[in-house]
């Protein structure tokens, strides 16, 4: 049971707190992490609610002093003001390469590179840019625990949502593949609880993507040309169809990789998706 508010230790460097922000897009609301003791890392501040501000600058005990953000969604980011201006810590992410649902308050003291490391006596943090879900998503690994603090790009219980245009499917799956080449043995998401096989469940996910890819080929193969919201009732069958209108976002995701692969093509009067001659089912 995630609880709001009260902070949770999960290792001996790592604690999280449930902001009291949960609904459909959320799961059970956005996950804080705080790492270390001596000197206190913030990872994914939430939402700028006045609990959860106070209940991460009580966890943290003064000792705040770097606040990460996965990215700039408005569940993850707009607390990073408040806490930087009640603490003084140094605020960090990437700036986004569009506004659409995105935190216009944040400002980063320093705009993170890849591979970008960060320290103390206590651990190291390094940043893994992982675009897809957005464009300027970072995950941090906890290099001492092997623990990936993942933010949107993995989440327990949920599939993640991509969406166009910051949102790249063929950058997502190419991130989830990236991951593979560090060292992780547990997730920190961004929604829901520590996933403990970091191996298992990243290739769980690939798969999964790749699956998905399959059924849209076959979709188009059956249906022919289509518009989008034609497709999803096929593609997504097996999702509820009060879903169907997120998940025509992923959808489309899925469609704009396979036009770049030139496996489909869209017919740009009518909106309409067509299945090229060599894209048909598994000629991946």
């Amino acid at each position: 049971m995630l609880e709001h508010g009260v902070p949770l230790q999960l290792s001996p460097r790592v604690r999280r707190i449930v902001a009291p922000n949960p609904g459909v897009m959320t799961g059970p609301g956005t996950n804080t992490y705080l790492v270390g003791d001596d000197e206190v890392a913030v990872i994914d501040p939430g939402p700028a609610i006045a609990s959860h501000i106070d209940a991460i600058l009580a966890a943290a005990g003064g000792r705040l002093r770097w606040i990460f953000c996965t990215h700039t969604h408005r569940d993850h980011s707009p607390a990073a003001l408040p806490l930087a201006e009640a603490s003084g810590a140094q605020v960090l992410g990437a700036l986004p390469e569009d506004r659409i649902a995105q935190d216009e308050t944040f400002r980063p003291d320093l705009e993170l590179r890849q591979d970008d490391l960060f320290q103390t006596g206590e651990f190291r943090l390094r940043a893994v840019h992982t675009p897809g879900h957005v464009s300027n998503h970072f995950c941090f690994l906890l290099e001492e625990e092997g623990m990936l603090f993942a933010g949107d790009h993995v989440m327990n219980g949920s599939t993640v949502v991509i969406i166009p245009p910051s949102g790249d499917m063929q950058a997502y799956i190419a991130s989830l593949q990236r991951l593979l080449q560090y060292p992780l043995r547990s997730i920190a998401p961004g929604h829901g609880d520590l996933i403990r096989d970091a191996q298992a469940e990243i290739e769980g996910l690939v798969a999964h993507r790749l699956k998905r890819e399959d059924k849209v080929l076959a979709g188009l193969h059956t249906t022919g040309r289509c518009h989008v919201n034609e497709l999803v009732q096929v593609v997504y069958d097996d999702v509820d169809s009060s879903l169907h209108k997120i998940a025509v976002l992923s959808l489309t995701a899925h469609l704009i990789k396979l036009r770049q692969e030139g496996r489909v093509v869209l017919c740009s009067v009518e909106e309409h998706w067509e299945i090229t001659t060599e894209g048909g089912p598994g000629s991946r």
